[in-house]
């Protein structure tokens, strides 16, 4: 299908779900950067270093100030008494009694907690942080039979979080790597849903796979095993352009063509663009049509919007709600461009 044609069409699938927003006039091409330099030092410290390319030790002061200042600073602030948040691991304790309150997607537990902890980019060796992972790994149990939190749950779309985090933060997650490379179904991705007999897939809980995976082989060397896994579920990805069923070429579903952030579990495209830009790889042909959607959707002021923030009980609110511009949409979005371009250059 010809470009033109492809986001067309993909315009066509996410119509039904754009939300278009006011915009702020204030913001053109040429300040976004300094908009995003304007916000958290979670945001600034990735957009020194990946938007304006600033010497090591300025980036570095500001990524050390993730903990104690700001959203960081918050989180860590907010761990009980017993080494969790919220009192669980997935769950928070009063989850179960209070299910209207948190809309079904516990976000303020413990491991929705140190995802975000893991995105704000904190340093895991400052002092503060090693004393809060400590506390999770000596503490935190799983809601499903008591497991240790980095020893992993049972459903792979938790553990490949598990494993990015683990490795992050400097525990020792090779266990539950062997059992997620044992779990790969034969299309090449992973489904959480395959202890009940599912054989197909799951993008969701592919591209948690699969970000668990390249983060393990960064930190700890790569093996073979894991190298052929990663690459049969990037293919996974890679053959159905990142959202279309492989049967028939349509949108799975078209949210997937909305940005989020946090993103927890959840799988969009911007997600997956994420993910291939990490792996360092020259892009693949088959993400033109998912990058071409990336840039139909900035606006005219050079900001992204945040498009569909998932339901749930949060911490705080980290950004202006949706058809707003985001910082954290526009940083991760100016940094795929970035090396699509470069590498198509």
């Amino acid at each position: 299908m010809p470009p033109r044609r492809r986001l067309s069409a993909l315009r066509e699938s996410g119509r039904k779900h754009r939300n278009v927003g006011p915009r702020d006039t204030r913001l053109t091409r040429m300040t976004v950067l300094d908009w995003l330099l304007d916000g958290d030092p979670a945001i600034r410290w990735q957009a020194l270093r990946d938007l304006a390319h600033a010497p090591p030790e300025a980036v570095a002061a500001e990524r050390a100030r993730v903990a104690s200042d700001g959203w960081g600073a918050r989180l860590l602030a907010l761990q009980g008494e017993d080494g969790q948040w919220a009192g669980g691991a997935c769950f928070p304790a009063r989850y179960f009694a209070e299910r209207e309150r948190y809309r079904g997607q516990p976000w303020t537990s413990t491991l929705p907690t140190l995802q975000l902890l893991h995105d704000f980019g904190v340093d895991p060796h400052a002092d503060r942080v090693r004393q809060a992972v400590t506390r999770v790994r000596d503490a935190c149990r799983w809601e499903h039979a008591g497991q240790p939190f980095f020893g992993g749950e049972v459903e792979p779309c938790i553990n490949g979080r598990v494993v990015t985090l683990g490795t992050y933060f400097g525990q020792d997650v090779d266990g539950v790597v062997d059992r997620l490379l044992g779990e790969q179904l034969e299309d090449g991705g992973w489904n959480c849903e395959a202890e009940n007999g599912s054989v197909r897939s799951s993008f969701a809980t592919t591209i948690n796979v699969l970000e668990g995976l390249l983060a393990h082989e960064r930190a700890n060397g790569s093996s073979p095993e894991s190298i052929a896994a990663r690459r049969r579920g990037e293919e996974y990805l890679l053959e159905r352009k990142l959202v279309r069923r492989k049967s028939t070429g349509e949108v799975v579903n078209p949210a997937w063509l909305q940005f989020s952030f946090p993103t927890r579990w959840h799988y969009d495209v911007l997600r997956a663009l994420e993910y291939f830009r990490s792996a360092g790889d020259a892009p693949d042909s088959r993400l033109a049509e998912a990058v071409d959607w990336l840039r139909s959707r900035r606006q005219a002021d050079g900001t992204w919007l945040l498009e569909n923030t998932h339901p749930g009980a949060v911490h705080f609110e980290l950004e202006d709600g949706d058809s707003r511009p985001s910082r954290w949409i526009t940083l991760r979005a100016l940094r795929v461009l970035g090396w699509y371009d470069q590498s198509a250059g």
